[in-house]
């Protein structure tokens, strides 16, 4: 005989993984198109101080290696993580990983005036450039919907 509170507890849980996966997902899109938007504003800051930068070719040669860019890569990084782990199929993605993951990014990405690293550098992008306090503003969104109800609230900047 099939125990129906069986197959219904299985469905939820199946149900609330796919839950987890999908806002793992939604993390690591908004992650990525913040980093698309702090690439093209550190592009033209790089522009303006060295010149134009020759073809498509040379500034990923310059994302890669060049010490302007070298702030980015904690955040690349970061998606990697999130990408990987969205890339495991055998294990579903549970929502303590996504709060996990969730209060990583609040973290990384609370600017600092004062700080060094990514949260100083992100800190004067934030300064600089509209469309970077707009990405921001989509990611405190999402990262709110994410938050843990007894997490300390996300900074308003």
């Amino acid at each position: 005989m099939v125990n129906f509170y069986q197959m219904s507890s299985s469905s939820r849980s199946t149900q609330s993984d796919e839950g987890s996966r999908e806002h793992l997902a939604s993390l690591s899109k908004a992650l990525l198109a913040l980093h698309k938007t702090l690439l093209e504003s550190e592009r033209i800051g790089y522009e303006e101080s060295f010149g134009k930068i020759a073809t498509p070719a040379v500034f990923f040669q310059l994302v890669m290696g060049d010490p302007w860019f070298a702030w980015l890569r904690t955040l690349s990084e970061f998606i990697v993580l999130i990408d990987e782990r969205l890339d495991e199929k055998k294990r579903p993605v549970t929502g303590q990983e996504v709060g996990e993951f969730a209060a990583r990014a609040r973290a990384l990405l609370t600017p600092q005036e004062g700080g060094v690293g990514f949260g100083l550098h992100y800190h004067n992008a934030m300064q600089r450039d509209p469309d970077v306090i707009l990405a921001h503003a989509g990611m405190v969104k999402l990262l709110s919907s994410l938050q843990d109800p007894d997490a300390a609230p996300w900074p308003r900047h």
